[in-house]
């Protein structure tokens, strides 16, 4: 039996299994009990440093909030004692004792220290427009033609072929996502030939569609950053997107690898940095994951889910700090927050490629991976907290918070779930006992994020990590519409999943000026970021290119929830 801090993670779902069709119980319905990690309650566990650190960001740019209106309201005070003629007899007496000279002299110290001001404050950077790859319909498969290609490649036996069937029936992943030919051939497919001219048709793809839209030169680009987690050939992917456009010699590029699908917003942050280092510049962000080369060919089931989920994709992103951009950007960056938990080994090694024992490379996920999710999500949103929720939600937060971290308190409940058998007919006995108990203690508050943003772009992982993360964040299935969509039409397609589900919102036209967008993903490492944007204008009308633009009718589909 599991620690009882254990089964508070554990949930337990019956799945109709149907006819057995051999055996002595022949014509009989089968169940079977399937138990899941859940995500951990972390509204229940928050670290107070991770809110200490969230409040010295707010707090270290905010001697000038806590300030201005002091002095506001002394100067308000003063001059709403005097009448009109009394300001002006006041003004000029005061002035009056200084000649030209000094008033000049001050008028330029005043005016050098504006300028000053604004010249050291970081500069807006804006999002232009952004591009998301779709491949040709000659490449989108549906999950049975999916699994008769990997029969077809004589890579897997019968046993291998039936657990990623069993993985893509519950994964919320449709009939229409994308993947190479490749996979069916019975050769060696992860070669850096196949690597190199899948890596040229997502990237290039992604970027024609990019320059097309935002009739911005490749030779104008002043800095490129390129993430891919598991294919990094030597010259590079920056390089190869440098040598087919023909870009600027003085290009500052950098190319990210084995970040996993929370790169995309590292790579943001990098280009971020880079432009506020160099002014009057824009930059190209391109996130992409390889398929084929990251395809597993072996019987490791921890090895064989990504098999399962990734699927092609990659988007290009244009980034500018010029203010005369301002005018056609669609979103402004607002902020950035990462969190690293990779100095814990459990975690650094949730996500881990390696061999397995017939010598396949392949991707390996940990059992406890959702557990650990859920940590590095909690670390991360409780740092971006103060930064984003409304006044009154973080006193509420910060107050049950301090109180409970200082009686000491904590709710305790144990379950305990006992099943008769695994698996059991319909003309067969089964029993489970639930028994829950609960002490009394300070229950912390649960700020509503809903009221910091409009607009949600989850990473679309899994359906069982969109659940976990609307449950613990009690986002309704609006807010993860996008998140659900994404999975089901193009699966998980790494960090380039959260610009496809902005390009949804866009497409259902639900991005008004002033709305709010989060950014959430989380990778190998572990990592956890967000990214927050602000709409500078509505998007009425998507653009021709919007790759949901042939298939927007159908969603949302109600047994995606």
């Amino acid at each position: 039996m599991a620690p009882t801090g254990e089964q508070d993670l554990l949930s337990t779902e019956i799945v109709n299994r149907g006819i057995e069709s051999s055996g002595p119980d022949a014509g009989s319905m089968t169940f079977s009990v399937r138990v899941r990690r859940r995500l951990p309650d972390f509204v229940q566990s928050v670290n107070l440093k991770y809110v200490k650190l969230g409040y010295h960001y707010l707090i270290s740019h905010a001697i000038y909030l806590a300030t201005v209106p002091v002095l506001v309201l002394v100067f308000g005070a003063e001059i709403g004692s005097l009448s009109r003629e009394e300001l002006w007899r006041k003004l000029w007496d005061s002035t009056a004792g200084y000649d030209l000279a000094t008033i000049l002299a001050f008028f330029a110290i005043f005016v050098f220290t504006v300028s000053v001001y604004f010249m050291s404050r970081p500069r807006s950077i804006y999002l232009i427009d952004f591009a998301c790859f779709k491949p040709t319909d000659d490449l989108k498969v549906t999950k049975e033609e999916f699994i008769e290609m990997a029969r077809k490649s004589g890579k897997f036996d019968e046993a291998s072929l039936e657990f990623q069937k069993k993985i893509l029936q519950s994964s919320g992943i449709g009939d229409e996502t994308y993947v190479p030919k490749a996979i069916m051939s019975p050769d060696n497919i992860t070669t850096m030939k196949e690597g190199r001219a899948e890596a040229s048709m997502v990237i290039f793809g992604a970027l024609d569609e990019l320059f097309k839209k935002t009739r911005v030169r490749p030779k104008d680009v002043g800095v490129l950053v390129v993430n891919c987690s598991i294919f990094n050939p030597t010259p590079s992917l920056s390089a190869m997107i440098i040598n087919h456009y023909k870009m600027r010699g003085n290009i500052l590029s950098f190319n990210l690898g084995g970040m996993g699908c929370s790169a995309g917003i590292i790579a943001i942050d990098l280009a971020r940095d880079m432009l506020q280092a160099n002014p009057n510049n824009v930059a190209v962000v391109v996130s992409t994951e390889m398929v084929g080369y990251n395809w597993y060919p072996g019987k490791d089931r921890s090895m064989l889910i990504p098999n399962c989920y990734i699927r092609m994709g990659a988007s290009a992103v244009l980034l500018s700090n010029r203010g005369r951009d301002y005018r056609r950007a669609k979103y402004r960056l607002e902020h950035i927050v990462r969190t690293h938990k990779g100095a814990d080994d459990r975690y650094f090694k949730s996500v881990y490629q390696e061999e397995d024992e017939q010598r396949f490379k392949g991707l390996k996920i940990s059992k406890d991976l959702v557990e650990i999710g859920g940590d590095a999500l909690k670390t991360n949103i409780t740092t971006l907290g103060p930064l984003v929720l409304p006044l009154s939600e973080q006193l509420f937060f910060f107050a049950t918070l301090m109180k409970r971290y200082l009686s000491g308190t904590k709710g305790k409940s144990t379950t305990t779930v006992n099943a008769s058998k695994a698996s059991t007919h319909l003309n067969g006995s089964h029993s489970m006992t639930t028994t829950t108990s609960s002490a009394s203690g300070t229950k912390p508050y649960i700020p509503d994020y809903k009221l910091a943003f409009e607009h949600f772009c989850v990473h679309a992982a899994s359906k069982t990590v969109i659940n976990e993360l609307q449950r613990n964040l009690e986002l309704s299935d609006a807010n993860v519409e996008p998140s659900r969509a994404t999975l089901h039409r193009f699966g998980n397609t790494s960090s380039s999943s959260i610009w496809y589900e902005l390009a949804y919102l866009e497409a259902k036209g639900r991005v008004k000026r002033g709305d709010r967008i989060w950014q959430l993903s989380f990778g190998s490492g572990f990592k956890c970021n967000s990214a927050v944007w602000k709409s500078v204008r509505s998007v009425k009308k998507p653009s021709s290119d919007n790759p949901w633009l042939d298939c927007l009718e159908r969603y949302p589909l109600e047994a995606l929830s």
